[in-house]
């Protein structure tokens, strides 16, 4: 008996405590119908995580889904007690592609399988794949923070290592890549990688000379060839020029990847720098680790030095219509052979090579009114409205990649209207994180555009060229730019100086949906520009189109419908209109109905007459979030104003003059949402939301908390570390100037009937944010829908009289 226990009490202390210890340990037998799969039933918490292309490697882990995706996952997941690296199974992509399966939730029943054909070197040891899991969605978002509050993420100790070890490498696990691709966008760049080299590079430009490693100290200074003679030695086809190159910048183009499954190539990328000299400009092209090692640290204006490149015919040569200046690139490669590149400090830029300055075009608010469609630009401003991050299908191919982009408006006081920028990723992440309200922006080489005919009034925009570069106010670029002594760019400082401060602030917005240009008057100009996306939708149809939305995507949709009832979700109603907030609106027969095209957003609280948008949601799978039950939703507590905060997000002090300085030196419901739902109003299952979002309602912009404001509208972060609870993120009221509440409309497809919940924010006179078709009309419902917004030559109603 004695011995018995002693043997219980051994093999207690042997057992380990760790949930994934007690999983992954060596087992010395397992049944070979499942060997090497183990399930964790414990609780996981996710702490990161990456994504990367596919190399022609990447099928021999996952075989039966070869060609499911083009992407690979990896995945940091603890128990609390350690932690593992692990790479999830293709099938699973679904849930991150939607948000559902991401950084700081719960998940149970991982299956893990560890593999026979481990890369140790890259893989840091074990290697494991997760089969399946299932994310513990009643857990909430705030899973992992509350859980592991008390510990420190980065000091948990990895699987299978003691505690002298290093760290392994973060890098790829089932593919040859040297970094990973942001969750979000193929455009900006991700990892350690890119940060080291902007120190390194920094360091060779403080050298005496800007050599970098691997050129001769004594080498002359003076550039041995220039760009026309490199040019004409290749037009004849002879033997190319040696000789160093030395040019400044004059462009600087965002980052091209270009990882597919069926390459190799460890780092796929790209970058284009506009050069010129005293005899001409060309293109250089970075091409691989050059990207990693030197792409942070050029910008336009700076002098390099470069050798040990070649010369070839470049693209805009074989495209039909290229400039002739464009005829040649210099391509600059890791190896075959291998190039260097040296920033000359200025101190060292000698005035005899008389290199070109650095071109710039500003534009003026009202000079911008008369520009023709396509003209390329600078501008300057003020930014009052940085809405919210969504994302969009590239239309370059079938299969694209989804492309990131906001709305920002800015002003510069030559006009009343703002200027409206629909900015996509410059490779800049750093820099365009830190665009919020009150920040003064200049946006290099974007381009003028112009809505198309068929619209009530023109508008124009400008949007991202292949050459855009955004410097605002906080990241430390303004000083060093030579931008800052144009006489353009100091008449706005000089306005600047007289603006009240106050007044802007009161009509800073951040977040919330932003629908720009106002949508074409008619559907026949609708479906012409839907350019190959599906035109009039069955209720079916649109179901399934809402299913392959991702997190954060919008897309139009068109669909024939009738309204059958309308609700409204205010702000700080009294009881007396609560009754109230739904009215049944007796639907007209299909026969004697017309074609109606919505602008349908579940997280978007505008609906239009004439186009659709669908946006994936942050935290939900479309999926659950679009075809959920008409069960009442928990309800949300009221709002707090902005100014009842915790002073521990508190940011530090923020003006408009130490802006103008840098220039100088170096799930839920509201609770007024209680509705009375009628016995006629039809039941059951149904496409869209009636809720509000977080990220969709415009929200008044908070200076001393902007970082955790720009958090809350933010898409989702990649690692634990960076992200931040909700119960921060949700304190942020709505901007009672733009945002007074919002209309649900219950809409029945004509075709096969099936339910669709649209929200709907009309536009109203005054309203900053919002322009409705200037056109008067009488305030029904259908005027309403049909110019996008109240009329503007009597007061808006009431909800209670809609």
């Amino acid at each position: 008996m004695a011995a018995t226990v002693a043997g219980a009490t051994a093999t207690a202390e042997l057992r380990p405590r760790c949930p994934l210890q007690r999983t992954l340990r060596p087992r010395e037998s397992l049944p070979c119908a499942r060997e090497g799969a183990r399930t964790c039933r414990e609780p996981l918490y996710v702490l990161s995580l990456e994504r990367y292309a596919k190399d022609p490697s990447s099928a021999l882990f996952f075989p039966q889904a070869a060609s499911a995706s083009e992407w690979l996952y990896d995945a940091t997941l603890s128990d609390g007690d350690c932690r593992v690296r692990v790479t999830l199974h293709p099938w699973l992509n679904a849930q991150l592609e939607t948000n559902a399966l991401r950084c700081g939730c719960r998940v149970r029943d991982v299956t893990f399988c560890a593999d026979g054909e481990a890369r140790g070197d890259r893989a840091g040891g074990a290697s494991f794949r997760v089969l399946s899991l299932a994310v513990d969605a009643e857990a909430g978002a705030d899973a992992a923070l509350e859980a592991l509050s008390a510990l420190r993420v980065d000091s948990l100790a990895w699987f299978g290592s003691d505690g002298e070890a290093p760290p392994p490498p973060l890098v790829p696990l089932r593919a040859r890549r040297s970094c990973y691709v942001p969750l979000w966008n193929e455009q900006d760049y991700s990892g350690a990688a890119w940060s080291e080299s902007e120190s390194g590079s920094a360091r060779g430009e403080r050298r005496e000379r800007g050599c970098g490693s691997g050129e001769a100290p004594d080498e002359p200074r003076e550039p041995a060839v220039t760009l026309h003679a490199v040019r004409r030695a290749f037009r004849r086809r002879g033997r190319a020029v040696r000789g160093a190159l030395v040019v400044r910048v004059l462009r600087k183009s965002r980052l091209v990847f270009y990882g597919k499954a069926e390459s190799s190539c460890e780092c796929p990328y790209k970058a284009v720098l506009e050069v010129a000299d005293r005899s001409g400009r060309a293109a250089a092209v970075l091409w691989n680790s050059l990207c990693v090692r030197w792409y942070r640290s050029l910008r336009p204006g700076l002098v390099l030095r470069l050798s040990g490149y070649r010369v070839k015919e470049s693209y805009g040569a074989r495209a039909a219509g290229g400039p002739p200046q464009d005829d040649i690139e210099i391509s600059l490669n890791s190896r075959n052979p291998s190039a260097r590149i040296c920033v000359i400090s200025p101190p060292d830029v000698l005035a005899q090579w008389s290199l070109p300055d650095t071109p710039y075009a500003f534009r003026c608010g009202s000079e911008l009114l008369t520009c023709p469609a396509g003209t390329i630009c600078d501008v300057i401003g003020l930014v009052v409205f940085a809405g919210r991050p969504e994302r969009i299908r590239s239309r370059d191919g079938a299969g694209a990649g989804l492309c990131e982009y906001r709305w920002l408006r800015l002003e510069d006081g030559t006009t009343a209207q703002p200027i409206a920028i629909q900015l996509f990723s410059t490779s800049q992440p750093e820099i365009q994180s830190r665009i919020y309200p009150m920040s003064i922006l200049v946006c290099t080489n974007v381009q003028v555009v112009r809505s198309a005919e068929g619209r009530a009034a023109p508008s124009r925009y400008l949007t991202n060229t292949s050459f855009t570069q955004v410097y605002c106010t906080g990241s430390g670029h303004h000083c060093s730019m030579p931008y800052r002594q144009l006489r353009s760019v100091r008449s706005f400082l000089q306005w600047l100086h007289t603006v009240d401060e106050g007044h802007v602030l009161s009509r800073a917005l951040t977040g919330g949906y932003f629908a720009f240009p106002p949508l074409p008057v008619s559907l026949e100009h609708f479906l012409k520009e839907m350019k190959g996306d599906p035109g009039l939708l069955s209720g079916e149809e649109l179901r399934r189109e809402t299913e392959k939305l991702q997190y954060r995507e919008s897309r139009g949709f068109a669909i024939q419908a009738t309204v059958t009832s309308v609700s409204y979700s205010g702000l700080g109603e009294g009881e007396e209109h609560r009754a109230l907030r739904r009215a049944v609106i007796r639907s007209p027969s299909a026969s004697s109905s017309s074609s109606v095209c919505v602008q349908l957003g579940p997280t978007s609280p505008e609906l239009q007459v004439a186009v659709g948008s669908l946006s994936g949601h942050s935290g939900v799978s479309p999926r659950k979030r679009l075809f959920g039950s008409m069960e009442h939703p928990r309800k949300r507590l009221p709002l707090p104003l902005p100014h009842a905060q915790e002073d521990e997000d508190a940011d530090t002090d923020f003006s408009l003059w130490e802006a103008s300085m840098e220039f100088l030196q170096e799930d839920a419901e509201d609770s007024s949402a209680a509705e009375l739902i009628p016995s006629d109003v039809p039941q059951g299952p149904r496409l869209g939301s009636v809720h509000a979002f977080r990220e969709t309602v415009p929200r008044a912009f908070c200076p001393l908390r902007r970082v955790v404001q720009a958090a809350a509208i933010g898409l989702q972060a990649e690692r634990l570390q960076d992200t931040l609870p909700c119960r921060k993120l949700d304190t942020f009221a709505p901007a009672p100037r733009v945002y007074s509440g919002h209309y649900t409309l219950t809409l029945r497809a004509l075709s096969d009937s099936v339910l669709i919940d649209a929200l709907f924010l009309p536009a109203a006179p005054g309203n900053p944010h919002w322009c409705p078709h200037p056109t008067p009309h009488n305030n029904t419902w259908e005027s309403i829908l049909s110019h996008g917004g109240f009329s503007p030559s009597v007061p808006p109603p009431a909800p209670f009289h809609l």
